[in-house]
């Protein structure tokens, strides 16, 4: 199958596979403790943004890698039944696909996640779609792999395609990829790697020097801080009684995505955002949850 002429978003990135359950309370070392619950989900920043994407009508096509292992055959089938396109995502022969293994603590929402990256080799820049990057409407990337991301955003840039960066972990690379990208939007835990202690607005200020138009840091349950323009906002989250946080930063990115395209302003953007983030805690795994976008209050209202 030939990839898309064109299409609206272009993710470049982590794909995985969750297996999740819960549990009634994080125990000590060296016990057992039964899960209940237990799911296995598609899962990944890049992946489960472009599945929110394309449920909200978008149409989108990611690159990356898998092994091909089954692991890796249930991760290609979980995005492309989404209707996402999979020519760019590679096979490595002989590796196994990343997956993770997510245990949620009931009434907390809190979680821990093992994880191992996929064992192939990295996705190189001469395996990504130079063409269908600059012919796309955004590029979004989480920096999993160090060329080809800085490849691709330099490619986007220079075709007037904006970039968008979910950093979710200080990776060689990142303050690079910074440099080349127009939205940069990290976790809590990057901010604190990048200046060496929590101070979110102080971590927007240092990202937003290496150029992008915007840096926001995302806090969970105390919502984000972003600056752009000169200004720096601080809004709460949207208050949900949390299920599991698994995948709540991949939909903020995801539905600041969506306002960007929609050519909202950037403080809108950034609203919607947190709202379906929040609304995805409401279920186990990162996918279950993504609601509509015309759910969102602030549709109904504008």
């Amino acid at each position: 199958m030939a990839l898309p002429q064109s299409v609206d978003v272009v993710g470049l990135g982590q794909c995985c596979l969750d297996h999740i359950g819960t549990i009634e309370a994080y125990p000590e070392a060296d016990r057992k403790c039964e899960t209940t619950g237990f799911i296995i989900q598609g899962g990944g920043p890049v992946a489960t943004a472009l599945v929110a994407l394309a449920r909200w009508k978008l149409s989108c096509a990611i690159m990356g890698i898998t092994g091909d292992d089954g692991f890796g055959q249930e991760i290609r089938a979980s995005i492309k039944e989404e209707q996402i396109d999979i020519e760019g995502l590679h096979i490595r022969p002989g590796s196994t696909s990343q997956i993770a293994i997510i245990v949620v603590e009931k009434g907390s929402g809190r979680r821990n996640i093992f994880w191992q990256r996929p064992q192939g080799p990295d996705l190189a820049a001469e395996e990504i779609d130079i063409d269908l990057i600059t012919r796309a409407r955004l590029l979004h990337t989480d920096g999993l792999f160090t060329q080809a991301p800085l490849e691709a955003s330099q490619a986007a840039r220079r075709s007037n395609v904006p970039v968008v960066v979910d950093a979710g972990t200080l990776r060689p690379g990142m303050q690079a990829l910074a440099r080349h990208s127009d939205y940069f939007i990290a976790s809590e835990l990057f901010g604190r790697q990048l200046i060496g202690r929590d101070a979110p607005r102080q971590a927007c200020r240092e990202i937003s020097k290496m150029g992008p138009r915007l840096a926001c840091i995302t806090l969970g349950a105390n919502g984000y801080v972003a600056a752009y323009s000169g200004r720096t906002i601080e809004k709460p989250a949207y208050p949900v009684a949390a299920m599991d946080t698994t995948g709540c930063g991949d939909i903020f990115h995801a539905g600041f995505i969506y306002g960007i395209l929609s050519r909202w302003p950037l403080e809108s953007s950034l609203d919607y955002a947190a709202w379906p983030a929040a609304q995805a805690a409401l279920a186990l795994g990162g996918r279950a949850g993504i609601p509509a976008a015309e759910d969102w209050p602030g549709m109904r209202s504008g």
